[in-house]
């Protein structure tokens, strides 16, 4: 009678970019805040705070709501026209598979030339190694076609022949 299922507590996975971001944003939000505090707000309008302390607050909390709402309607607006969710789910997919890889990933050396070739010449020989097996395919396939014509003229020969001996025994 067993228990669990691994050797140890399960790992909880690392938080997605698109959540990364969410946070980043939401903590830059809440460091906005901090940073406009009541306090500096009412030091700027230290007349009007003095005349209506309970204005100067409604106000400031108005600013602030509409100042955060305002942020995060754009971000969403940019994570929208950017399609930013799907790029960082796809980042994410490619830095999980990239895990795996025993080879370090290309970088450029700085030497354009360089860099086409390195990644151009394992294609090019991939390919050219393709293109000779087709030619091979291809010139097996004309040797067989080539043997077929031969041995169908052989046959019409053979024909011809043998519609001239006839003949001749005809006549």
């Amino acid at each position: 009678a067993g228990g669990g299922g691994g050797p140890g507590p399960p790992v909880a996975a690392a938080p997605g970019r698109a959540q990364v971001f969410t946070t980043v944003v939401d903590t830059f939000l809440e460091k906005l805040a901090a940073a406009g505090s009541y306090q500096r707000f009412a030091n700027c309008y230290r007349c009007f705070y003095k005349l209506q302390p309970e204005m100067t607050r409604s106000i400031y909390d108005q600013f602030i709501s509409q100042l955060q709402s305002s942020i995060k309607e754009e971000i969403q607006e940019v994570k929208d026209e950017g399609n930013l969710e799907v790029l960082f789910n796809s980042l994410d997919k490619i830095v999980e598979e990239a895990k795996n890889r025993e080879e370090p990933a290309w970088r450029p050396s700085g030497i354009p030339e360089e860099d086409v070739r390195s990644a151009m010449v394992p294609y090019l020989l991939k390919h050219r190694s393709y293109l000779r097996k087709v030619l091979k395919e291809k010139e097996e396939e004309n040797r067989k076609v080539a043997e077929s014509v031969l041995a169908g003229r052989d046959r019409i020969a053979e024909l011809q022949q043998l519609i001239q001996a006839r003949k001749h025994a005809w006549q």
